[in-house]
């Protein structure tokens, strides 16, 4: 028994060692005794069956699957298993194959996500078209509007600048912007008045206590217009109004011409109007609230 325990411990050593010390493996069994010494001063014995040669893997990592040329082919796993060999020899490595296709299926699930296009992403667009009462800010695009539609037909405007932005500060409520895309493609502007007929202190007062909207513009921007842009923001405008309790009834002030158009859309004549503008004469128009739902309601509108 004696000269086996030796043998074995002359074989673990041998694994052990560094190459240049394993190099005396081959060296006559006579300098065992020496090699037991300085094995044991350089190395700690462990037992035979945990020791493993530090130079081969005993896992080696799977080929990559874009390294295998040609589709179809299964991807190979290599294993090292010990063979047989002298005493001294470190385990050699042999290669088996196995098919992995549902290693490729897992590593599938294991691939991050593609982000997705930021041509396909959703964006966060304006509403195609929005009806809403204006506010101050709306005011240079009104002015605008107006300045193009009045000044180079009548040359004068309905209201000006400072005139937008103090009605639509009073009573922003009696007002009715017509966007498209966040673009103000129409608007209406009115203002509380208390009397019967209109006056020249309407044009730039507001009466809160009145139950009378003074409609002192309409406008529509030149390139909506001969759309009906107009008509159906009346339509609407009318019926906001009608909404409003307080509201009783809606008077303008138009050019001869216009008076079939705002006719059509429910108003009546009332006469000529008491206000003129230089050489410009214009009729007044009313119309009451109560007759304006039930004929718009007629109208299917």
């Amino acid at each position: 028994m004696q000269p086996l325990r030796a043998l074995f411990l002359y074989r673990d050593l041998c694994c052990l060692l560094d190459h240049e010390d394993s190099s005396i493996c081959s060296c006559h069994p006579r300098s065992f005794r020496s090699l037991v010494g300085l094995g044991l001063s350089r190395v700690r014995v462990t037992p035979a069956a945990t020791v493993t040669h530090p130079r081969v893997p005993i896992f080696p990592a799977p080929v990559p699957a874009d390294d295998l040329q040609g589709a179809g082919r299964p991807f190979l796993v290599t294993k090292a298993t010990p063979a047989a060999g002298r005493p001294g020899q470190p385990p050699a490595a042999s290669m088996s194959t196995q098919s992995a296709h549902h290693l490729e299926s897992e590593a599938s699930h294991l691939q991050p996500e593609i982000p997705e296009a930021p041509s396909h992403r959703r964006r966060h667009t304006l509403p195609a078209s929005e009806f809403r009462c204006l506010t101050p800010e709306d005011a240079a695009s009104v002015f605008e509007i107006e300045r193009e539609a009045f000044i180079s037909v009548l040359g004068i405007c309905p209201l000006y600048l400072d005139e937008i932005k103090h009605f639509l500060s009073l009573c922003p409520e009696l007002s009715l912007g017509w966007f498209q895309e966040g673009r103000l493609v129409a608007f209406i502007i009115g203002s509380l008045w208390d009397k019967e007929r209109l006056t020249q202190e309407s044009l730039t007062l507001h009466r809160p206590g009145g139950h009378t909207v003074h409609l002192h513009v309409l406008a529509v921007h030149h390139t909506f217009r001969g759309q009906g842009k107009g008509s159906m923001l009346m339509w609407r405008y009318l019926y906001h109004l009608g909404s409003q309790p307080a509201v009783r009834r809606a008077v303008l002030m138009c050019e001869d011409a216009l008076v079939p158009f705002y006719q059509s859309l429910g108003f009546h004549l009332v006469g000529p109007c008491a206000i003129t503008l230089g050489s410009l004469t214009f009729t007044e128009l009313q119309c009451f609230m109560r007759g304006h739902i039930s004929l718009r309601r007629n109208s299917g509108c």
